[in-house]
């Protein structure tokens, strides 16, 4: 007890305002609205986003609350909650950590680094156009975890052979990891195929026109919206970045060090093959789904991963040894993924969001700008707390039901929801845990994300109120 006392007196009050946030919640929401599972599930919220603002211990500890307070209160079935500590997402980062890891047994990641160095240079204007462009064009093919998993590492591996790789430390480095996940985030909203949240709003246009979606109605009607974001967020993070800081060294000095690099190894070969292969083929999964349909990318990464413990060097042993897994691969962020899938799990299985949707659902609207206002905020609000496919999941029914209530076709209105739920940049969940496993701190989320957060609320409402009135027969098809 005597060590607690000795604790930093403004981190024993942030560890004591996590649990106290947590009993203010659960007994000031209203009974009428909320029953006690479900105001649990919300005051968890507050505890959880609690500690990973404050931090008074790691982000990984508090991503293991949600097992306690569930093994407490048995809110949902356990395996639910455990289930996500071993989910898809999560191997797949196991897996991607594994095979970098292997680049900096082999000396690839240098190789990388100073690559990626040559061709981007050492302005922090130019690193942050490009990362953030490059994840959003990948997200739009590919799922935006599986492009979190693929650049966050590389552009680590950068920041560290530039002296940034203390994020602590680096002012460049916690906004081009940001710029990282963000950016996979939005660029989700470009196709269908950006991930299964989108996936939700094209099984709710084939329910509602009783015909086949044709994904190029996506792009074309969501186009527009995406460039406006990718502006916006590009601009911020112009704004925001630190003045007067650049990557030490300049493009020329990289491009004579990458000229000086003896010639790739068989070893960087292979384990350079290795990642382009589990990426190269995360991207043709549907060539071949129908024959390995289990064979998602999660576990193309795993079994890659999986080969570097047996594939040999050439001075001997393997390309990886379970020694170095042990200490190399970031823990703390699988668990932080982890934390934030379960905390999404107590919110939509509770009751939680339901609440919240039959708040929205008695409220006077009327289906114009006020109306697309809430509808963004409250799909934006559930993507931050939960998931992306969570938030469409619950969002869309609300939203399909109040349009048609009010005598509206509830398609433009999910359109503008599908971009409002692949919007999320403040609490350290879903992608956003992946800069936050790789040292960038909550507090850089919250303080900047909050700010982005709002931009496009602002935005969405305001582009879509446009669109809709201008152009209400041409976003009425699906």
């Amino acid at each position: 007890m005597n060590q607690f006392f000795k604790v930093d007196p403004e981190k024993r009050f942030s560890l004591l305002l996590g649990p106290l946030l947590f009993i203010a919640v659960l007994l000031l929401l209203p009974n009428g609205l909320f029953d006690f599972k479900s105001r649990a599930a919300v005051a968890t919220v507050f505890w959880m986003a609690c500690w990973w603002i404050t931090m008074p211990v790691s982000v990984g500890v508090t991503a293991l609350l949600p097992i306690l307070i569930n093994a407490l209160f048995g809110l949902v079935p356990m395996e639910s909650i455990i289930s996500k500590y071993a989910s898809e997402i999560v191997i797949l980062l196991l897996g991607a950590d594994l095979i970098t890891l292997a680049w900096e047994e082999t000396g690839l990641d240098r190789r990388c680094a100073v690559k990626a160095l040559c061709l981007i240079g050492t302005s922090l204007k130019q690193q942050i156009i490009v990362w953030f462009t490059m994840s959003a064009v990948l997200s739009i093919f590919l799922a935006n975890a599986v492009v979190c998993a693929i650049l966050i590492p590389i552009a680590f591996s950068m920041l560290k052979f530039a002296g940034e790789g203390d994020m602590s430390q680096s002012k460049a480095g916690p906004i081009i990891l940001s710029a990282i996940a963000w950016g996979s985030g939005i660029g989700g909203l470009g196709s269908p195929l950006g991930g299964s949240m989108n996936l939700v709003a094209v099984d709710y246009f084939e329910d509602l026109t009783g015909h086949e979606f044709m994904y190029i109605h996506w792009v074309v009607r969501l186009l527009p919206v995406l460039v406006v974001l990718i502006a916006v967020n590009v601009l911020f993070l112009l704004l925001v970045r630190p003045k007067g800081v650049s990557l030490k060294g300049s493009r020329s000095y990289f491009h004579q060090l990458y000229s000086e690099l003896p010639s790739m190894s068989r070893d960087e070969k292979i384990s350079g093959l290795l990642f382009l292969l589990a990426a190269v083929l995360a991207f043709a999964r549907p060539l071949y789904a129908d024959l390995f349909p289990d064979l998602k990318p999660a576990y193309l990464f795993l079994a890659f991963g999986f080969l570097t413990f047996l594939l040999p060097r050439k001075s001997g042993g393997h390309l990886l040894t379970w020694a170095k897994a042990e200490k190399g691969v970031v823990w703390g962020l699988l668990y932080l993924f982890a934390g934030g899938l379960a905390l999404g799990t107590l919110i939509s299985d509770t009751g939680a969001a339901h609440s919240i949707s039959a708040i929205v659902t008695k409220l006077p609207l009327t289906g114009g700008f006020g109306t697309i206002l809430l509808f963004t905020a409250f799909t934006v609000l559930l993507a931050e707390i939960s998931s992306n496919t969570a938030a469409a999941s619950i969002s869309l029914p609300v939203i399909v039901s109040i349009t048609q209530g009010l005598g509206l076709n509830p398609i433009p209105y999910i359109y503008l929801c599908a971009a409002a739920f692949n919007c999320g940049y403040v609490l350290p969940t879903s992608i956003r845990s992946i800069p936050v496993g790789y040292g960038v701190s909550p507090k850089y989320l919250f303080k900047n994300g909050s700010i982005l957060t709002i931009s496009s609320i602002v935005v969405i409402t305001i582009l879509g109120f446009i669109l809709v009135t201008l152009f209400g027969p041409f976003f009425e098809i699906a």
